[in-house]
């Protein structure tokens, strides 16, 4: 379950939704910035659930996506690199906000809000 909550923690950090432009009268989906391959380490500062974790996140179209695909995303990655997300798996949710920034890196904090109480920080940088 500490795994669960650290995992859902990470992907949380990199999860966005896609900008939209007016042309031609059409909606039209607009890559995000901060489209690419992103690695998180995430740490825990506090509470029982495991140390710290390093995934691979895609992002494409301002959309996060892990290959373990076991958890429930709603977040978003603004134009100006605001995160703001929160990211569940079954009873376990985590809280997470930060900024990546368009050097590549990117940096932000989170915490649990089930039954296992965690918090701590991220980091992430471009891979691709």
């Amino acid at each position: 379950m500490r795994r669960a909550a650290l995992a859902v923690t990470t992907l949380a950090l990199l999860t966005a939704s896609a900008g939209v432009a007016d042309a031609a009268k059409k909606k039209v989906q607009v890559p995000n910035r901060y489209d690419g391959t992103w690695s998180i380490e995430v740490v825990t500062l506090d509470g029982p659930c495991d140390r710290a974790y390093r995934y691979g996140v895609q992002i494409r179209r301002g959309e996060a996506s892990y290959a373990g695909g076991e958890f429930n995303i709603n977040g978003r990655v603004s134009q100006t690199g605001a995160v703001r997300a929160v990211i569940s798996r079954g009873n376990d949710a985590a809280d997470v906000v930060g900024r990546l920034g368009r050097s590549g890196t990117g940096n932000g904090t989170w915490n649990t809000t089930g039954l296992i109480a965690c918090s701590g920080r991220w980091n992430a940088e471009r891979r691709g």
